[in-house]
């Protein structure tokens, strides 16, 4: 996304490229891939509705798609190969429509404008009429990201999807560069957010049907906060206004217990201040508020988002957390989640540690900023059925990386003596997390995005790159890490234990030599039970042969290192967001800004030369024999 490229890190920190050089001679990148173990990563999860309905269709099937998975593949395999597809090749991944393996297919679903409810008001990307904003707000937003999906019943052809609107600028969603109203304002910031539709699978096709628990949540929807800054003067303004919104959702996370977790990323940018002579202090500048913000101009109508207007002084602390949405009940009000810290969330992965306790992975997705992580305090159904949150008390960390492989997880809590003498209580560490981070000498990491953790144990993160640190041109680059990589580690202690090792999974520039499985810039990761890892992208292809690739998704056998190119998107979009069906026959993938709105590049999802402005839409993945997705 374009407006992931700065950097407010001025901590002095120990950069990771420098410890990534130190390790580098000791790497062995890809061909470390332990066998995982589903079974473990079942048993750990027993006794949960959501989780043991994937686990028992995924274990039923493995050993009857192991034949079905090696058929019809152009491409020879070594026996034993997780990845078994024809993979899209580079001169059909740079186009303005998307391509895909010949051994899968695709249909487009809930591109923006389509009607929460159906029958209701819609948009088809007619560039003359914009949706109102009331319209807007009863239908799919823009942007789509991090989503997923909750099964009923079966759950293989029948669910909730609960989907992220990270981003749209003021031209594809108003058609002009800057509102004149505060209808105009409005009609953005309804188009931001997340939505949850009820989809099912009819007459061979998915499709929105009407639902009791269907809703869009905004930037004006009520929200509140919970655990321990919920109740702190930071997140109080002198209006006294109720908090309200969430905005720039990026990525996601699940929770074992069945609700989804939609996270605030880049929302510094959508405040601005009308005074000139407004500066930013300290805790405002780490975050990186500016007068102008991204130039969405809401400020200029909405004073919540006029940093200069003091009756509105910490609204902006009102964003950058995690946020709970309960996706089977569509009057839960959406809440906030303090103990998780405030940065700019790329994803929340929720994984369940040792003694059963609740742990999230997240990254703080800018140019030398750090990766963290949740401890609950204990067991997560005991605390639930006290009626506790498991996201409510815990203990939040952030990761220093070490030259050796190893790492160390530091508390990031007020009896930390690192940040007693700069921050007043608890409440003031998770609002500024950043600084508390930045205090206790945190590793700066290369945009740290998505996250995902294997069967096995071991947790993989995407960094996107860092063009700030170095200048690259694609294919070859002129430094170290141009087109980003993948890290993985391991926690002692099952996950809840405060030390680690790691290594480098790939480098991206590694995979430039090698048509199938060329990629730059991941951003988008999920691991499957059996040792898949699924990589989207978002930012800078390589060139193979000739061709600028598209952002794509790509599919990793973990075990051997093989990397192949299962699908292409549009020229000017982000591949983004992954979820799949409990059987994992079907799986959604997001496209996101295509063309970056122009119609002139891609009319996307509408025929190309239609003069359609290009809508982000979700789109259904299958195997045409009716395989597991990645095989």
């Amino acid at each position: 996304m374009i407006h992931d490229n700065g950097s407010s890190n001025r901590s002095g920190n120990r950069s990771f490229e420098d410890v990534l050089r130190a390790r580098m001679s000791r790497r062995n990148v890809l061909a470390r891939g332990a066998a995982l173990s589903a079974t473990g990563f079942l048993a750990a999860l027993a006794g949960n509705k959501l989780f043991t309905q994937e686990a028992t269709a995924a274990t039923a099937q493995a050993a009857g798609d192991a034949v079905a998975q090696g058929t019809g593949t152009a491409i020879a395999q070594r026996s034993g190969s997780l990845i078994n597809f024809s993979f899209v090749r580079a001169a059909d991944g740079a186009g303005a429509t998307p391509s895909i393996s010949s051994d899968y297919q695709y249909e487009v679903l809930i591109p923006w404008g389509t009607p929460i409810q159906p029958g209701g008001p819609a948009y088809n990307g007619e560039p003359n009429r914009r949706p109102t904003a009331a319209q807007q707000a009863q239908q799919v937003g823009i942007g789509h990201d991090g989503m997923w999906f909750f099964p009923i019943g079966d759950g293989n052809d029948h669910g909730m999807l609960a989907i992220n609107h990270e981003f749209g600028d003021n031209t594809h969603i108003l058609g002009k560069e800057a509102p004149e109203s505060l209808e105009d304002v409005r009609l953005s910031q309804h188009a931001h957010g997340a939505s949850v539709v009820e989809i099912r699978k009819e007459n061979g096709r998915w499709q929105n049907v009407s639902s009791s628990n269907a809703r869009r949540i905004h930037v004006n929807t009520p929200v509140t906060f919970s655990g321990p800054a919920a109740n702190s003067r930071l997140l109080r303004t002198a209006a006294g206004n109720a908090p309200l919104g969430t905005v720039n959702n990026c990525a996601n996370g699940k929770t074992p217990w069945g609700t989804y977790l939609t996270c605030e990323e880049n929302f510094n940018g959508y405040f601005g201040a009308k005074d000139a002579a407004w500066t930013p202090d300290e805790a405002q500048a780490r975050y990186g508020f500016s007068a102008e913000g991204f130039g969405y101009g809401w400020h200029l109508f909405d004073p919540r988002f006029d940093l200069s207007n003091s009756s509105y002084k910490n609204e902006e602390n009102r964003f950058g957390w995690v946020v709970e949405i309960d996706p089977m009940n569509g009057a839960q009000t959406p809440v906030k989640r303090t103990a998780l810290g405030r940065v700019k969330h790329e994803n929340a992965e929720v994984v369940v540690g040792q003694g059963g306790r609740a742990v999230v992975y997240m990254g703080d997705d800018e140019r030398f900023d750090y990766i963290y992580k949740f401890v609950s305090d204990s067991n997560w159904r005991s605390m639930i059925a006290r009626g506790i949150s498991p996201l409510d008390q815990g203990k939040l960390y952030v990761a220093k990386f070490n030259d050796d492989g190893t790492g160390n997880w530091i508390e990031l809590t007020i009896n930390n003596p690192a940040l007693r003498a700069k921050f007043a209580d608890q409440a003031e560490v998770l609002t500024y997390t950043r600084l508390a981070a930045d205090a206790v000498g945190a590793t700066p990491m290369d945009r740290p995005e998505w996250i995902s953790t294997a069967p096995n144990g071991d947790v993989y993160a995407t960094l996107t790159n860092n063009t700030r640190r170095t200048e690259a041109t694609p294919p070859n680059p002129q430094a170290p890490n141009p087109f980003g990589h993948i890290i993985k580690w391991r926690d002692s202690n099952n996950h809840v234990g405060t030390t680690f090792t790691w290594d480098i999974f790939v480098l991206a520039t590694d995979t430039h030599s090698t048509e199938k499985s060329a990629f730059g810039s991941p951003d988008g990761l999920w691991a499957d039970p059996d040792g898949r890892l699924f990589i989207e992208t978002d930012g800078d292809q390589p060139e193979v042969n000739g061709v600028k690739l598209n952002d794509q998704m790509l599919v990793a056998d973990t075990n051997t290192g093989e990397i192949r190119r299962i699908f292409s998107g549009v020229t000017d979009c982000e591949v983004t967001g992954i979820t799949v069906t409990p059987d994992r026959r079907t799986m959604f993938v997001n496209l996101q800004h295509p063309g970056n709105g122009d119609p002139s590049v891609t009319n996307f999802p509408a025929p190309q030369g239609s003069g359609r402005i290009p809508r982000d839409a979700t789109i259904v993945i299958t195997r045409k024999n009716g395989g597991i997705i990645g095989s």
